[in-house]
């Protein structure tokens, strides 16, 4: 029987590792501190040599119990006996960055995707940056272009791993001028919220669906609920996407937002190593 849900840190990429670290830190002490076994899944990455040394290091250096790289190159691989093993005894499992295509084609409705949904629901952390984010959404953002007009034919989209229901994910995201995709987006998806985390910054999503923000950015929220027009079906492949009554939240690091409720949450008092005293905004 499921302890409960466990947490989700998702995170906006290029995260700090040479200074104060302070998402890494979060990472470490929500897997268990010095007591945690954390899992370097390098699917979505060409590089997954160097990916898991540089993650090893830095949470070998905070202290841990275990830190180790899981490679998975092929759907055979992400079916295999040892690797389940694996993922049974982490505390953590953390995705690396690179293409999140890579992670739902190699992993989707495998032996390691089931395993890593029981882990999440067995109260285990799951964390994920840059493309270990955007592949945490049931909808998942594949390919858009940056700094440009929210357009249809711009914008493409896959099913996700299905970690958080619910949402979709965008990350690098103010610094890569990502809100017209993300408006895209949520304009093809009106029901489910946007979430756009800049990078250094990080949403730390708990068991009853509220994240509260970490980091140096901001995240952004796109809700589509109360979308009154969208030209998105009826427009042609390069026209301009037309967007009114969209709801828009800026939250820094202390602000949060419940998903269930789609509330933004006004920081209160706040304690990012243990429990936070959140009071909702009134709408």
């Amino acid at each position: 029987m499921a302890e409960k849900r466990g947490t989700l840190i998702i995170i906006g990429g290029a995260e700090d590792k040479k200074v104060d670290l302070e998402i890494l830190k979060i990472v470490h002490n929500i897997s268990g501190g010095k007591n945690s076994n954390i899992a370097i899944i390098t699917t979505a990455t060409e590089n997954p040599d160097d990916a898991a040394k540089e993650y090893c290091n830095i949470f070998e250096n905070f202290g841990v119990k275990s830190v180790y790289g899981i490679k998975i190159y092929n759907r055979e691989q992400a079916n295999k006996d040892s690797n389940l093993e694996k993922i049974k005894e982490t505390d953590c499992i953390f995705f690396v960055g690179g293409d999140q295509l890579r992670i739902s084609s190699i992993l989707g409705g495998t032996k390691i995707h089931d395993a890593i949904l029981k882990s999440l629901n067995n109260g285990k952390a799951i964390a994920g940056t840059s493309a270990g984010a955007s592949m945490m959404s049931e909808i998942m953002v594949v390919e858009g272009k940056d700094d440009d007009a929210p357009r249809k034919c711009t914008l493409k989209m896959a099913p996700g791993m299905g970690l958080l229901q619910g949402v979709i994910i965008d990350q690098h995201f103010n610094q890569r001028g990502r809100i017209g995709r993300l408006l895209a987006a949520v304009a093809q998806n009106p029901s489910v919220i946007g979430l756009g985390i800049d990078e250094n910054t990080a949403v730390i999503v708990d068991k009853d669906m509220k994240f509260r923000v970490v980091g140096t950015g901001v995240v952004t929220v796109v809700d589509g609920r109360d979308i009154i027009y969208t030209n998105i079906s009826e427009q042609y492949q390069d026209e301009p996407l037309a967007i009114t009554n969209v709801r828009i939240h800026v939250l820094p690091e202390g602000y949060g937002f419940n998903i269930n409720t789609k509330q933004g949450i006004i920081e209160k008092k706040i304690n990012f190593y243990g429990n936070d005293n959140f009071e909702e905004e009134k709408n």
